[in-house]
């Protein structure tokens, strides 16, 4: 059996915190504001990993009212949803992701983003895929208000 699921996230852009995309500290002049790291990308394979299985979504399992996950690396959360799809009998087929933001330039951090995920969920870098694009100057990303992502899991069941 194949089951599919898609993952949305979206942080503001704000001073004095650290830019946390895929688990890679990426320089810039401001970072996204969250209850954890605000890693959008993570954020995302996470709410598509939790929907190919059956589960809510993110917000519902690691509650932002919990004190426990505040400044948090979303990598941990990610090797949470592992052993989530792991125990449930889910073997990941890929992941396809797409980041969204007018700055910085995330093309030279794409790669080590790749080996993050991959090493975090204990899968093969060529079952993950990261892209990244830009609005193009519309709307609150084209103006540097926030950042978001889009991602989307194919699991199998395991025989």
């Amino acid at each position: 059996m194949i089951r599919i699921g898609n993952g949305f996230d979206v942080h503001p852009l704000v001073e004095r915190r650290k830019l946390i995309i895929g688990g890679v500290d990426i320089p810039y002049t401001k970072g996204l504001f969250g209850h954890s790291d605000a890693d959008v990308l993570v954020h995302a394979i996470i709410d598509s990993l939790l929907g190919a299985c059956g589960y809510k979504d993110i917000g519902t399992l690691f509650p932002d009212d919990d004190l426990q996950y505040k400044n948090i690396s979303s990598l941990l959360l990610l090797k949470k949803v592992k052993n989530i799809i792991c125990k449930k009998g889910y073997i990941i087929g890929n992941i396809d992701s797409i980041i969204v933001a007018q700055e910085p330039k995330l093309s030279p951090y794409i790669d080590i983003m790749k080996r993050n995920i991959a090493s975090n969920l204990g899968v093969n870098e060529s079952q993950i895929n990261i892209k990244a694009t830009t609005t193009e100057g519309l709307g609150y990303i084209g103006k540097g208000e926030g950042i978001s992502s889009y991602a989307v899991a194919c699991l199998y069941i395991e025989c």
